[in-house]
């Protein structure tokens, strides 16, 4: 055999071996691109109440090797709950998924921005747009719309008719657990109600949005609206405005979605 020969031999036991390697790698690369998951879920609450009632949500995303934070913003003024938001995601690891309830889809709405977070969840949440507040939304709504029964506000602070409370925004919650929330009332700052959202997160990140059917704080189709103009992927589920105590189950299945659905969209 001459050398040329030998050398072309060589040649044509080594390339497919090469071309199994290098595509074996591609593949290995890709499944484990495909499989990765941002595992740091960040919780923030909404007004009239704190983070506790994220225990549920917690501990199904825990068992499951999520590192879940949960957020207790002052809910004095927008500028201030996004500031300690912030420094909730700023203390992350890696990549994080941004979960507000409530007024908390005003937080994360701003707070969404910063550059770890690959995914917002509103959990039937105000999804503001830019120049928009809470207060601005509910400003005018529409006939026919339950109204929240918020007290005339005391030394700028809201806080919920401790009776009507249930009925309003934990319909579904048990009675003694419900009650209970009523009487450990956060109080709402008007500074949190009227700050402006400058800079929302939805227009340039994937969102999620649950659409509470029996909410009688922020009404159903005031949800769809504002899932529909954030793009967000949608699930309806037959829940009262405090689902994430009532149905933590669903609220937890949202979140494993948009964990899963970021890495599947790169």
């Amino acid at each position: 055999m001459t050398l040329k020969a030998g050398f072309q031999q060589t040649l044509r036991r080594i390339f497919p071996v090469v071309g199994f390697l290098v595509a074996s790698g591609v593949v290995a690369y890709s499944q484990a691109k495909n499989a990765e998951t941002a595992k740091n879920i960040v919780l923030v609450h909404g007004g009239f109440v704190d983070g506790s009632g994220w225990e549920g949500v917690y501990q199904i995303l825990a068992k499951k090797g999520y590192t879940v934070t949960i957020v207790q913003n002052p809910t004095i003024s927008l500028e201030d709950d996004v500031a300690v938001t912030k420094r909730a995601i700023d203390a992350q690891d890696g990549p994080v998924i941004l979960v507000g309830h409530s007024y908390g889809g005003a937080v994360i709405s701003q707070a969404g921005s910063d550059p770890k977070v690959v995914g917002l969840v509103y959990i039937t949440a105000f999804a503001l747009d830019n120049g928009e507040s809470v207060s601005s939304l509910l400003k005018n709504p529409p006939p026919g719309a339950p109204v929240p029964p918020i007290l005339p506000p005391q030394d700028g602070f809201l806080l919920l008719d401790r009776q009507k409370f249930p009925a309003s925004f934990a319909a579904d919650v048990a009675p003694d657990e419900a009650q209970f929330m009523a009487s450990s009332q956060v109080p709402w700052g008007l500074n949190a109600l009227n700050g402006v959202v400058t800079e929302a997160a939805w227009k340039t990140k994937p969102s999620w949005y649950l659409v509470t059917t029996e909410d009688r704080m922020i009404p159903p189709d005031a949800q769809r609206f504002m899932s529909k103009r954030a793009g967000s992927k949608v699930v309806e589920v037959k829940a009262s405005h405090a689902v994430y105590v009532s149905q933590p189950d669903a609220v937890a299945s949202l979140i494993e979605q948009a964990s899963t659905g970021v890495s599947e969209s790169k």
